[in-house]
């Protein structure tokens, strides 16, 4: 379970983290380098790993040399990345792998195993929504359905519906995509 700076979101994505924890999954906890250290007013970066290797049971993956071995040594069924920018949207999609979070979804591709990406991006429907669309057309690259947050206010922002994480995530490991994938 991988987060990326979409900081306003991190609430929603550690409670589906505690969900999947509590319905017997195995979750280990990843972060990108700003995930990792960056505190902002919606909380301290020690407070958020804190919590999250309390609920998870294990260590943060912090750095490039702790996500290179996913792929090689097979540590996961499954990388779910929730929350993900639209800055790891251009770096997955344009096979950058220079954060924890990147490296490890480039290192688990590799053994042709699911990544799902729950997207939480105020510029989904502009400058990222190529970047999108390139994801969408990949093997192995699923979505949690996603809808516009606040079309009104902002009108290129898209969030995946958390709640729906579990459900895309057993599809993605049948291969398969969570339909509908565009939520109203």
């Amino acid at each position: 379970f991988a987060l990326t700076g979409s900081f306003c979101t991190f609430r929603r994505a550690i409670n589906v983290m505690r969900q999947l924890k509590e319905a017997g999954h195995n979750v280990t906890p990843i972060m990108s380098f700003h995930a990792f250290s960056l505190d902002t007013r919606f909380g301290k970066a020690a407070d958020f790993i804190s919590e999250i290797e309390e609920i998870t049971g294990n260590k943060m993956i912090s750095t490039l040399q702790d996500a290179e071995p996913i792929g090689p040594k097979k540590l996961l069924d499954i990388l779910v990345i929730e929350p993900c920018t639209g800055n790891t949207l251009a770096k997955l999609a344009l096979g950058i792998a220079d954060t924890p979070v990147t490296m490890a979804a480039k290192s688990h591709l590799r053994n042709q195993r699911p990544v799902l990406i729950a997207i939480s991006s105020n510029d989904a429907l502009a400058g990222a929504a190529k970047n999108i669309a390139m994801l969408q057309n990949y093997k192995n690259v699923f979505f949690v359905p996603y809808t516009q947050d606040d079309p009104a206010q902002k009108p290129n922002s898209i969030v995946a519906a958390f709640e729906r994480t579990e459900a895309a995530m057993e599809a993605a490991l049948r291969g398969t995509q969570l339909q509908p994938m565009l939520l109203k």
